[in-house]
């Protein structure tokens, strides 16, 4: 009988292949839901639905929590690379001007409106004794997902003009401003070092900056520029290294990958203004490989990750949190905003700036791993993310397509309408105008 005994090293071998057989099947699924979404997002009756909301849906469906079909361990790692490149791509859409331009100076007052008002919400909340960690709970009050945003705007001609000016600068704030926090007074680590290692991500993104005048060789421009859109794909290639360096040192000194995945993002749009790269080519490649691919992997794992148990036991508490995104985020658009854009962009700025899921996730996480988050607090705020993602969007689009509506009273021009981009570029602040609605 030694013939059919087995050795560690064949066990090994044979744990292996049946993790690997695990796994692909995992990624069957995910792919699926990925591959069907467009068609059902189209089949579907009434305003068309983000494809975010079909990923989320069908990952609660194949998660361990209905289906069970699947679960995310076997995908943990493609997950965290498509939040790097949402995030990426919101780096690279971002203007810095548009930080210490009247759109960011908005922002900002916006933000600031939003962590006060959070600040007493929490407050409440604790002396109720519904709620023990009161600064991930404030803190994920006053997050937008410009990231998740993005490719929903963006299908609907949403980044144009001065909502989409504010809506970057504004989002910008709702993800830069939670991270910092979250890097430095967040972590296990003391508040100097944690402090330090933000600076050190900061150097290492300014060095990465400087690599364009490392470059001008005319020998590796030339390899750059004829192998950006050849077997090489060197811009791609580039584009990634950037990525995964800066998620893995982000990662390494304890810090949130948000944070270095945004700076991978404003690095790259450095490189593709001072080293001449065709930017609608890598643009359109940043579309296959991360809208393609990566990203819906992101939005479907973390619709499995829903612990809809916890949910169902206390529903009222993920009602509060999503009506209180609204309340903290949302609503001081309406003031902050009250001379810059008219009203129905405000009330759209309002639900698009109560948008938000991905801080959400690493903030619940943050909470139990403290051990003072109760497990019903952390279930109701990623499913009040969720939720968000969800409803709030949908609600903003449906009020911008309503207004851009044809009507024969609007032949002479509406103001309060964005107008429309010809050449179906990224306009000067750094948009993305070729949303079809």
């Amino acid at each position: 009988m030694t013939g059919f005994s087995h050795g560690p090293e064949a066990l090994v071998a044979i744990a292996a292949a049946t993790g690997f057989s695990h796994g692909l099947e995992d990624l069957v699924a995910v792919a699926a839901v990925a591959a069907l979404a467009p068609f059902v997002t189209s089949i579907l009756p009434g305003p068309r639905l983000p494809q975010v909301v079909v990923f989320l849906i069908g990952g609660i469906l194949i998660g361990p929590h209905v289906l069970g079909l699947t679960d995310t361990a076997s995908i943990e790692l493609l997950s965290h690379i498509g939040l790097g490149f949402l995030f990426l791509i919101a780096g690279y859409e971002l203007n810095p001007r548009l930080l210490w331009d009247r759109h960011g100076k908005l922002a900002t007052l916006g933000w600031l409106i939003s962590a006060v008002i959070a600040v007493g919400v929490v407050s409440g909340l604790g002396a109720a004794g519904y709620i023990r960690d009161y600064v991930p709970v404030g803190l994920a009050l006053t997050t937008t997902a410009l990231g998740t945003l993005l490719p929903i705007l963006r299908d609907n001609a949403m980044l144009g003009g001065e909502l989409g000016r504010n809506v970057h600068a504004a989002g910008t704030a709702g993800e830069f401003f939670p991270i910092l926090i979250i890097a430095v007074f967040l972590t296990r680590r003391g508040h100097f070092v944690a402090l330090a290692s933000v600076a050190l991500v900061g150097v290492l993104a300014l060095a990465l900056s400087a690599v364009p005048w490392l470059a001008r060789s005319r020998e590796v421009q030339r390899v750059i520029r004829e192998g950006q859109d050849e077997t090489g794909q060197t811009t791609l290639r580039l584009t990634l290294l950037v990525l995964l360096v800066l998620l893995a040192i982000a990662s390494r000194f304890g810090l949130d990958v948000v944070l270095g995945a945004l700076l991978a993002g404003l690095v790259l749009r450095g490189w593709v203004h001072r080293m001449n790269i065709d930017a609608e080519g890598l643009e359109r490649k940043f579309d296959t490989v991360g809208y393609g691919v990566f990203i819906p992997i992101f939005f479907i794992a973390s619709g499995m990750t829903l612990d809809l148990k916890g949910i169902t036991e206390d529903p009222l508490r993920l009602l509060i949190f999503f009506v209180l995104l609204l309340l903290v985020r949302g609503l001081p658009s309406l003031f902050v905003y009250r001379r810059a854009l008219p009203q129905r962009q405000r009330v759209e700025m309002t639900f698009i700036l109560a948008t938000t899921m991905p801080l959400l996730v690493a903030l619940a996480e943050i909470g139990e791993q403290d051990g003072v988050m109760l497990p019903a607090t952390a279930a109701s705020l990623i499913g009040a993310g969720v939720l968000s993602v969800l409803v709030y969007p949908l609600i903003a689009v449906t009020l911008h397509r309503s207004a851009r509506a044809p009507a024969p009273a609007a032949a002479g021009g509406d103001a309060d309408r964005d107008p429309p981009s010809a050449d179906g570029h990224r306009d000067d602040a750094g948009h993305d105008r070729r949303g079809a609605g």
